[in-house]
């Protein structure tokens, strides 16, 4: 079974959200994080600011990873379109829902893209388990989570999002999916504010248990030292690695 398409260096398996106000804080950030980070994810926060277009082409030009968070949810061919112009661009990394429909749609539009993967959404780590039955879900998140990992890897995903606490090897095993990529969301460091993520690790214990990659947002972006925030992470990662 072929082996997963993972960095070996654990400082670019680490992806800062840019998750600022504006274009110009964002750009600002990337630079402060310059030699530390050269992944970056791009979500709702900026998609729609002024100049969200330059940043990412800039980005890119400079030798930067794009995550775009889209979290696609449309009808299939509006997803397929959208993946496609993704690709077309050099985005690495692109999130969509995680319904059959959609992912299909996803894969389809990314086409022969070496460069480009479709990451599935399986549960937000905002959720919980009262939370998706609120949600009109007949299950818990743990069940919810197994059923969309089968789903996307059937759709020929590249990968899916999901927290360290679901357990990014048992999810491979259980998918009989090794080659599956897992970014995990939900990091914070050890004694870290957790805020609003129900479902969260520290970035050794995401590693341990198997994640690929760890999107970080306000632990780095509002620190008060990013770069030394960033450095603190990828140290802890490496831990996880020894684990």
């Amino acid at each position: 079974m072929a082996a997963r398409d993972v960095p070996q260096a654990m400082a670019d398996r680490l992806i800062v959200a840019l998750d600022v106000p504006t274009i110009e804080a964002a750009g600002r950030l990337a630079q402060r994080l310059d030699g530390i980070v050269s992944f970056f994810k791009i979500g709702l926060w900026l998609l729609f600011a002024p100049g969200a277009e330059r940043l990412i082409d800039g980005l890119i030009g400079q030798g930067r990873r794009i995550f775009l968070d889209a979290k696609m949810y449309d009808i299939g061919e509006t997803v397929r379109q959208g993946v496609a112009r993704a690709a077309e661009r050099g985005v690495s990394l692109v999130t969509v829902h995680g319904d059959p429909e959609i992912m299909r749609a996803a894969v389809a539009g990314r086409g022969g893209s070496a460069r480009t993967k479709v990451f599935a959404i399986s549960v937000l780590t905002s959720l919980d388990d009262t939370a998706v039955r609120a949600m009109g879900y007949a299950m818990p998140v743990a069940d919810l989570v197994r059923l969309r990992v089968r789903q996307a890897v059937d759709c020929g995903c590249d990968g899916i999002v999901a927290s360290a606490g679901d357990d990014p090897d048992a999810i491979r095993r259980m998918a009989n999916a090794e080659h599956l990529l897992i970014a995990t969301p939900g990091i914070r460091e050890p004694g870290g504010a957790v805020d609003d993520h129900k479902r969260h690790a520290t970035p050794a214990q995401a590693i341990a248990r198997g994640a690929d990659y760890l999107v970080v947002g306000r632990p780095i972006t509002q620190a008060d030292d990013p770069a030394a925030a960033a450095q603190r992470l990828i140290a802890d990662m490496e831990l996880g690695r020894q684990r």
